[in-house]
């Protein structure tokens, strides 16, 4: 669950001195896009799923070790497929214009969740896709992915 993750961040955090969290959707977004280096992909690092992502297609319906498919233009893996990942959020509409480093709602039921699964069909997998789950909710298809702040 979220509240999981957020657990393991704040533990974190007090082992090593340094300051973890997990990312806005607009960070993960960014990552996965392969930030200045982006080549526009549909998924993380390609055009073609099944390069970069294990979905329900591909994966036996299990997890697979990390760096087993190809990284995107910033040298980070699974950011399609696999698992999903939590982001710090409300889930809520989009504004349509241009912003920088924008932020969800101030509240919400949900929180999003990005990055497609092992069990998802590969829309999922889509750098621009996003789905959404209560902070509570606790599944073998979500994951956690950690940014330092500096």
């Amino acid at each position: 669950s979220l509240e999981d993750c957020q657990e393991f961040v704040e533990k974190l955090n007090l082992l090593t001195g340094e300051y973890f969290i997990v990312p806005s959707q607009s960070q993960w977004q960014r990552a996965a896009k392969g930030g200045n280096e982006s080549q526009g992909y549909t998924y993380s690092g390609s055009n073609t799923v099944g390069d970069v992502a294990w979905y329900k297609d591909n994966s036996s319906s299990q997890t697979h070790d990390v760096k087993t498919k190809s990284p995107n233009e910033l040298g980070i893996y699974d950011m399609s497929g696999n698992v999903s990942e939590w982001c710090s959020d409300w889930y809520g509409g989009y504004i349509y214009n241009s912003q920088t480093n924008p932020t969800g709602p101030d509240w919400g039921n949900e929180k999003v969740v990005r990055g497609g699964a092992f069990s998802l069909e590969d829309t999922y997998c889509r750098v621009s896709g996003r789905s959404s789950a209560t902070s509570s909710w606790n599944d073998e298809n979500y994951g956690l992915r950690i940014v330092m702040e500096k």
